[in-house]
């Protein structure tokens, strides 16, 4: 029991969930509140990100890069193309598929909206070691791995 609030505490120190989510949590907030005066919306960033990595990939190839479901992935493009982040075009080689594209607004604030992510991620790794930011890549990654690999296999966590 706390003494100060009179309520129990939960021990969850050791607790990999918890921790990730509060990293997504406050990502999204730090993210999301420099990001807001161009009218991103929380989670569009990461769409922007892989463009500017990769510009004209299709809605599921950047599904599939985000690992992210493709209602999800339709919703926020729409929200990216009713702001004139980026455009959707039927491909010319498959009618069936959509390719993203930025628009020139989009590449105005590149270099805002990289910024903002690597502030972000220096301030995660403040004071690690080269060697401990690494591990600490490899082993999310990992995780991420793991963690699509059993969403697409539907098992039951």
């Amino acid at each position: 029991m706390d003494e100060r609030s009179g309520y129990r505490l939960i021990d969850a120190r050791n607790s990999i969930p918890r921790w990730v989510s509060l990293l997504y949590r406050y990502g999204q907030a730090y993210i999301g509140d420099r990001l807001k005066h161009l009218d991103i919306g929380k989670g569009q960033h990461i769409f922007l990100n892989a463009l500017y990595k990769e510009d004209g990939l299709s809605q599921e190839e950047l599904s599939a890069y985000l690992k992210i479901d493709k209602g999800t992935t339709a919703k926020a493009l729409k929200k990216l193309e009713e702001q004139g982040y980026i455009t959707r075009s039927v491909s010319e080689v498959d009618k069936r598929r959509n390719i993203v594209q930025l628009t020139q607004k989009a590449l105005n604030i590149k270099g805002e909206v990289r910024s903002v992510l690597t502030d972000w991620r220096e301030r995660l790794t403040y004071g690690l070691t080269e060697e401990e930011k690494q591990l600490a890549h490899s082993i999310l990654e990992k995780m991420g791995d793991n963690a699509a690999r059993f969403a697409e296999e539907k098992v039951d966590l």
